[in-house]
């Protein structure tokens, strides 16, 4: 079939079988690919009893029927696994260039079953596929890693690997490709998931081409797409997403000291524009892009001093920067690279570090719990140093590596309060007092706290998108009409991970139309666009039917006291979120009951009958 190999490999670690499984029609039409058939396959593989660091977990890499065409920033990916950090649903998507490798193998994605019984790492060379000994990679850094493989397979390869945060079972870990430009597939702790398969990399080198069903006229069409895209996107070019920690510290958007203040001067100097005159040396352009938001800097001396490495996107410095008081740009730096080296995820470090910080300001902890290290707001050094001791499972470093949950529920006191996450997941650095809307997407996102699964930040009081039915601006401290709003933009997002493609290119036209276009032109299917966002929202009701299967329902679809109760001034105001109100009319919207729970007729209006006998529906 036109955008698809129709073939899943299926690597079985325990026993090095590997197989590979063929893709039904219908099951491409109606989840798509990406986190689309992902969560299809991962609510197969596994169950409600399914430890997530056990070898009955999957680990699942997939691509989308975009993904090796000329769709502008289509070379990406998406890992789908139950994660250890929340005991749900996960996805984490990457950019870089190995999605497309993968897809020129021969295959649309990978399952990983089971668990080596020592260190292993995987080559793909098309459809030969190896399983090899990992031992001497074993404890190297992700950037040695990378290079190591690829001498070995040849500069056209690419390589995703864990580093030893990922080796030491670190909650948040992530999954890095691309060594040194660090792209990451960052969330929830897919990274700690290959580290308990003992998998070390996944290194692919295809040529196999894509088929696409009317390539004339599909290139046609991206050809006259190019001068907007290009146009539209010179801010994320030029200063990536950094681009934007000014202005969101100014409309009480940009997290600091851990979610309770409101201003802060030394947004100034972390921004983009910031990193521009000091530390950059170049964009980075994932495969497929135009848009080259990346940044690539380097430190040539002193203590921070770098390699020329990937710089701090938004939310490093939202999360490892204001949110911990550091305004030195150099500090951030360093810290990405670090966290990037070892293979952990920037937002969730982050987090846990703003909150050890304001645990030592209210004497829950001592510098005999830290091992000596004073960890008061604005100390870099104990930034860096403390990202150290998470990875080593070094004194409280060991704690804060499993999780805000664990932390807080041993740190006792009132602990819990200032734990700022969202079924486990840290929130990343957008605050929902600045935008209500990201208040509703947080609490429902199928993965916890998370803006991408809504992306509605950016449209909030924004950018327009007339196609999806938003002419305006929104006003972004009212409620009214904002259930509607993520409902929609969520079904958009959910297409955006399964087709797969980077959300930015949404900024430069390539919006709901244009998109089920391309994908029409891609598979030579005729999808209208309703067909197109009800197929955006079986996927989105698939993962919520994957958490409620774990107990996930309204009671979990909740926010932390301090983003309910403390209005944090500045930008926001006074403003707190109105979540209830909310989420009763999400939930009328969605077809959901009471507690969170799709009903039978939403489940059969979306095909999904086979799950209703699972559950007690209405």
């Amino acid at each position: 079939m036109p955008g698809y190999f129709m073939k899943i490999a299926e690597i079985n670690l325990t026993t090095e079988e590997i197989n590979f499984i063929t893709l039904k029609e219908k099951e491409v039409k109606e989840f798509i690919g990406g986190s689309g058939i992902g969560a299809k396959f991962l609510y197969d593989y596994t169950d409600h009893k399914t430890d997530p660091l056990g070898p009955e977990n999957v680990l699942i890499f997939m691509t989308g029927p975009l993904t090796g065409t000329k769709t502008f920033s289509s070379d990406r990916f998406e890992v789908i696994t139950k994660s250890p950090l929340t005991g749900i649903y996960t996805e984490s998507d990457c950019g870089g260039k190995w999605g497309e490798g993968l897809k020129k193998c021969g295959v649309d994605g990978i399952v990983i079953k089971g668990e080596a019984k020592k260190p292993v790492y995987i080559t793909m060379k098309n459809e030969e596929i190896k399983v090899k000994d990992a031992s001497d990679l074993w404890g190297k850094d992700t950037f040695a890693t990378d290079t190591l493989i690829k001498e070995e397979m040849g500069p056209n390869s690419h390589v995703v690997c864990i580093g030893k945060a990922g080796e030491n079972l670190i909650k948040f870990a992530c999954i890095i490709n691309e060594g040194k430009h660090g792209r990451a597939a960052g969330r929830a702790g897919v990274g700690a998931v290959m580290g308990s398969k003992n998998l070390k990399a996944i290194g692919v080198l295809g040529t196999k081409e894509v088929k696409i069903a009317h390539e004339q006229k599909f290139n046609q069409f991206i050809k006259g797409l190019f001068p907007q895209m290009v146009e539209s996107t010179e801010a994320l070019r030029k200063y990536g997403t950094s681009n934007g920690v000014e202005y969101c510290e100014s409309v009480g958007d940009l997290p600091i000291k851990n979610w309770y203040q409101g201003n802060w001067e030394g947004a100034k100097k972390i921004s983009g524009q910031y990193m521009a005159k000091t530390v950059l040396k170049k964009n980075y352009h994932c495969g497929r892009c135009v848009i080259g938001c990346g940044r690539t800097v380097e430190i040539t001396e002193g203590k921070y001093k770098t390699e020329e490495t990937a710089g701090p996107e938004y939310e490093t410095i939202g999360m490892l920067g204001s949110n911990c008081l550091v305004d030195d740009i150099k500090v951030i730096c360093k810290a990405n690279e670090l966290c990037n080296r070892y293979g952990l995820d920037t937002i969730s470090t982050g987090s846990a570090i703003s909150f050890c910080m304001e645990a030592y300001e209210r004497g829950l902890i001592t510098k005999e719990d830290t091992g000596g290290l004073k960890m008061e707001w604005g100390n870099g050094d104990a930034v860096l140093e403390m990202i150290k001791k998470i990875v080593n499972r070094q004194d409280l470093g060991e704690l804060l590596g499993e999780g805000l949950i664990k932390a807080s529920k041993e740190i006792g006191g009132n602990s819990c309060e200032f734990a700022i996450h969202v079924k486990g997941l840290d929130f990343p650095a957008h605050d929902p007092r600045g935008k209500v809307s990201v208040a509703l997407g947080y609490a429902t996102s199928n993965r916890g706290a998370c803006h991408l699964q809504a992306f509605t930040h950016d449209f909030e009081d924004g950018a327009a998108l007339p196609d999806l039915g938003y002419k305006e601006t929104l006003d972004r401290f009212e409620i009214k009409g904002k259930a509607k709003f993520v409902v929609d933009f969520q079904h958009l997002m959910s297409m955006f991970d399964s087709l797969h493609c980077c959300k930015f290119i949404v900024f430069g036209g390539m919006t709901v139309e244009p998109l089920v276009k391309v994908l029409n032109l891609v598979t030579g299917w005729d999808f209208s666009k309703e067909d197109f966002l009800k197929t955006g929202e079986r996927i989105f009701n698939l993962k919520r039917l994957y958490n409620v299967r774990e107990g996930i329902s309204r009671k979990d679809d909740a926010l932390p006291p301090r983003i309910l109760t403390h209005p944090r001034g500045g930008g926001a105001g006074d403003n707190l979120p109105c979540l209830n109100k909310m989420l009763d009319e999400y939930y009328q919207i969605r077809g959901w009951d009471e507690f969170g729970i799709p009903t039978k007729e939403t489940l059969k209006r979306l095909e999904l009958e086979e799950y209703i006998k699972q559950f007690r529906v209405k």
